[in-house]
Formats: structure tokens, sequence, C-alpha cells
């Protein structure tokens, strides 16, 4: 009987706990089989994820089920052009010691300090407020009266926009953008997903979802998912396709010169392979393939790539954009697909 590695073990518990998350949210969520995956290969990648679609998709039920399956603290702040940046983040507050009399500052956490931070309609409140988010997103810490006071770890931020509506709206701008990992793209449900949301939100049936991974064991998923091999090969094309999107390089093909007024960086570059390496250990491989870099490159990249006005005016979107580049860069042919280790051979 062959004793398996502990990197198959480790790299089993993130295929099961997919499994059984997916499960559960199927309790309550009729369908968006995509969007449930983008939204956990962000979460085992440790990183924030954007979720954009019209009114109505449900986008805040899957994330506040999707909290609900995690045994870590959770708060949903909604945005308004009235938030400030002290109701995100906390503020100082003179506080008097009744036995000796003497008044201190003392910081009274905001909503930002919870493991799942639920930010409804990011782009309703002004960029004064929206940068509150930065340094929490980024450095996973606060400051506050030159006092660093460190997040609890897990820390997502999964954030909802509405994409149709402009009046009263703040887009974020494209350093705040870049802190998120993905841009998922919510869609409307099939025929057949909508019949069955009406039968599931419509009766007396009240679901509920039971939690199934911790804090620590999603610390141990993630140090999982960073352990994954990459062959060069891979890296290289993630490489290759992050820099035809800029425009006074020599590997921009004409379409992008004529369409773009910005590409992405090289963030972009290490959410590709972070996001491969999810996917792959979430299909039951070991190893890194072009294909799972390809899967991930529409959400990574549709957010990074700033589209000119000559293409604004055609309809060219950052999305066709991608398709284009998928199509003209393509895989070399030792793509990284010789290493044949899967779970359960």
């Amino acid at each position: 009987m062959n004793v398996e590695s502990q990197e198959t073990l480790a790299a089993r518990k993130i295929t099961e706990a997919h499994r059984i998350i997916r499960a559960e949210l199927a309790k309550q969520i009729v369908g968006m089989d995509r969007v449930i995956d983008e939204l956990l290969i962000c979460i085992f990648s440790r990183g924030h994820c954007l979720l954009v679609g019209v009114p109505g998709l449900a986008k805040t039920l899957l994330i506040s089920t999707l909290a609900r399956t995690l045994s870590l603290t959770f708060a949903r702040i909604q945005f308004t052009p009235d938030l400030m940046p002290a109701d995100i983040t906390g503020t100082e507050v003179i506080q008097e010691d009744k036995g000796t009399g003497q008044r201190a500052f003392k910081f009274l956490r905001g909503p930002i300090f919870a493991n799942v931070i639920l930010a409804d309609e990011i782009n309703r409140t002004p960029p004064k407020t929206q940068a509150a988010l930065l340094e929490a997103m980024q450095e996973h810490q606060v400051t506050a009266g030159g006092q660093k006071h460190p997040l609890q770890e897990p820390f997502f931020v999964l954030a909802t926009e509405n994409p149709i509506e402009q009046e009263g709206t703040y887009p974020l701008p494209e350093a705040q953008l870049d802190r998120f990992m993905f841009n998922v793209r919510v869609e409307y449900p099939s025929r057949d997903e909508e019949l069955e949301i009406m039968r599931l939100t419509t009766s007396t049936a009240s679901p509920q979802v039971s939690k199934v991974l911790g804090g620590d064991e999603i610390l141990a998923l993630q140090e999982t998912v960073r352990g994954v091999p990459v062959a060069e090969a891979v890296l290289s094309y993630a490489v290759r396709l992050v820099r035809a999107t800029r425009l006074d390089g020599p590997d921009a093909p004409p379409f992008i010169k004529e369409s773009l007024a910005w590409g992405a960086g090289p963030r972009a570059t290490q959410y590709l392979i972070l996001g491969g390496k999810a996917r792959a250990l979430l299909q039951g491989r070991l190893y890194v393939s072009t294909d799972d870099i390809r899967a991930v490159a529409h959400p990574v990249l549709r957010h990074r790539l700033i589209t000119n006005f000559s293409a604004e005016a055609e309809g060219i979107t950052p999305d066709g954009i991608i398709t284009r580049l998928l199509e003209t860069i393509r895989p070399n042919e030792s793509d990284g697909r010789d290493l044949p280790e899967v779970l359960g051979s």
C-alpha cells in the first residue's frame, strides 16, 4: 500500500473542501458554478474578489452564504455616499478611567476587523472612503492615530458592484481595482435555473448551511496552493500573456495598441499563476497547465485593461480583447502537461 505524500494529502483536502462547500452553497444558491469556483479560487489563493452584476442576481446572498459555511467572523458594510472612512476602520475616542480620573484615547475597532468583509455596492461611496480599504487589502492592517492594528487572518474583501447605475456612483480607481485578484461577472440565470430559484425562494422552506472550514484550515489550504509546482513553460506563458497587453512593449499585437490605453502590471502575472495553482487543485491535479492560466485570464485581466476612446466608441470590451489575446498568444509545445500526478492516481 502506497503511503501518500504530505503534499498529496494536503491537496486532497482542498479538493474535498471544494466539493463540500459547493454542496452547502447549493442549498441556497442555484447554478452559478463558474462564479462559485472563481470565488473559491480567490479565497484559497489569499486574494480579494469583486463581483459585478445587475441587481437581483444573488451576489450578496452568495457571499453571505459562503461566509456562513466558514467558521470565520463576518461583517457586511453597506457602502453609501455618506459613509466615512472611520465608519469602516474605526475611530479613536477619549475614555476616562473612573478610578484615576485620567483620560486617554482608545481605538474602537470598525467592521473591517473581521475575517470576511462584504463590501456591498462598493462604488456607491466617494473615493476618500473607498481608499480606507486600500491598506487593509494590501497590508492586512489598519493605521489609526499613528498605531498599526493588524487584522486577523485569514482576511478577505468580497465586494459587489452594480454596473448599470451611474448616478450617485464613484468608479473605483485603477490602483484599488488592481488589489482585487478577480473581477467576476455574474450573469443572468438560465431558464431552468430561474425556475428552480422560484421554487426555492417562494416556498416556506428555509434551508440552513453548515460550517465546514475554520480559519486555521483555510490558512493551511492557502499554503498548499502556494506550494503547487509550476513548470517554467507555464510561467513563461503567463508572462507572455501579460506583457502582450503593454502598449510600449515589443510583444504587444497590433490590436492591443489600437484598443488599449493601458495594460496590465506584474500583479496580473502573479494572480494568473496563483489562480492557476488553485484551479489545478480544485480539479484534482498537483501541477499547473496552460489551460489553468487561460481559464483564469478573464477574471484576472478584465479590470486591469483600460480601453481607449476609439475602442469604447466601437463597443470593444476588455473581455473581447482578452478572448482575442488568448487566440493570438498560444502556448508553446512544452506547457507543463508532462507532469502526470493527479489526485487519486
